[in-house]
């Protein structure tokens, strides 16, 4: 007798199948590292209230971000600086993405502490919706950092709707991580600290999560998806996740977004193009807004990575406001035409 597998069911089993063809393209210590066995995955408990309940950020006692992360190396003449990939595998894109980069090797080193942020805006709908990042594209870069030798890999956001737990559960995200051996973690509303932030143009500081400025690697990895005031959702304003109180950030969003990425700097971005949202977002709702692209964007420029992801809508890097912003701060370049571009398809 067939048995009937639920949708969550089903992305586990996607994952686990994922991270088993991934694996089976490492080296035996990698394997055995990245086993999802071998590391228990934890859930927090103290959830993080609501952003709009949360106290506006204030200067006083701001402090300073460390620097300790450490830049990623430069891609040499071999390696791209922009790659995306075409495919009707998730994991199989994601994984090809980042070799084409030179590898995941070259962002995450052995012992590293790394941390993936998603978009998991809420809990109102299951990925198909395409309003939150592809369960199968960020478990198989837990799969991969836990290959390159990183110590720990946390997954986390801050949703906006719905509790932290129901939003990584609805969105898959929770079991495909769970199943590759990561960690989905819960950011918790007292440890976020006052940063001050250098260069900025109106945001001179703002309440984030520290461990997301502390990590050794953040992989910042959103879904490409329209946004009423933003217009587009891409990978500087998926910092946006980062940030105690979102409503500051809207009184000069655009601007503020850039200032974010000032203070935040990914050490990779990967833009999930498997489905994408091009109308009615954040929050979508109607699976006629959803197109299937089967494709992904990785760089270590997130201006660029953005830069290219405009073209999907239609738009110009110059037609969406804080992209233009993170590169007249110096973030990033949004000639994506000018750089080493490696375009595949599986």
């Amino acid at each position: 007798m067939k048995r009937s597998v639920s949708r969550r069911e089903f992305i586990r089993l996607a994952a686990l199948s994922a991270a088993g063809a991934i694996l089976a393209s490492c080296s035996p210590e990698a394997t055995q590292l990245a086993d999802p066995t071998a590391i228990p995955a934890t859930l927090t408990t103290q959830p993080a209230t609501e952003a709009n309940d949360a106290p506006p950020a204030t200067s006083t006692g701001a402090t300073e971000a460390s620097t300790s992360r450490p830049e990623p190396t430069q891609p040499r003449a071999s390696e791209a600086y922009l790659s995306v990939v075409h495919g009707s595998d998730p994991a199989a894109i994601t994984k090809a993405a980042l070799d084409a980069l030179g590898g995941i090797e070259r962002f995450v080193k052995s012992g590293a502490d790394v941390i993936i942020k998603p978009n998991i805006c809420t809990d109102y709908h299951p990925p198909e919706y395409a309003i939150t990042t592809n369960p199968i594209v960020v478990a198989t870069l837990v799969t991969l950092a836990f290959g390159a030798g990183a110590k720990r890999v946390r997954v986390m956001d801050y949703p906006f709707g719905g509790s932290p737990e129901s939003a990584y559960a609805i969105s898959g995200i929770a079991d495909a991580v769970k199943a590759a051996g990561g960690e989905m973690h819960v950011m918790s509303q007292p440890k976020y600290k006052n940063y001050t932030i250098q260069g900025a143009k109106s945001m001179k500081s703002t309440q984030v999560y520290p461990d997301i400025i502390d990590a050794d690697v953040l992989i910042n990895v959103p879904i490409a998806k329209h946004h009423g005031s933003g217009r587009l959702t891409l990978g500087a304003k998926n910092l946006m996740g980062v940030v105690l109180d979102r409503n500051t950030m809207h009184m000069s969003l655009h601007k503020r977004i850039a200032d974010l990425n000032l203070l935040v700097r990914p050490t990779l971005t990967l833009i999930d193009g498997v489905r994408i949202l091009m109308e009615n977002g954040p929050t979508g709702g109607n699976l006629n807004d959803v197109k299937q692209m089967n494709t992904v964007i990785a760089s270590h420029d997130t201006v660029c990575a953005d830069a290219y992801a405009t073209g999907w809508f239609s738009l110009e890097p110059r037609d969406v406001p804080y992209i233009e912003a993170c590169a007249d701060l110096g973030l990033g370049t949004l000639d994506w035409q000018g750089v080493k571009l490696e375009e595949i398809s599986l």
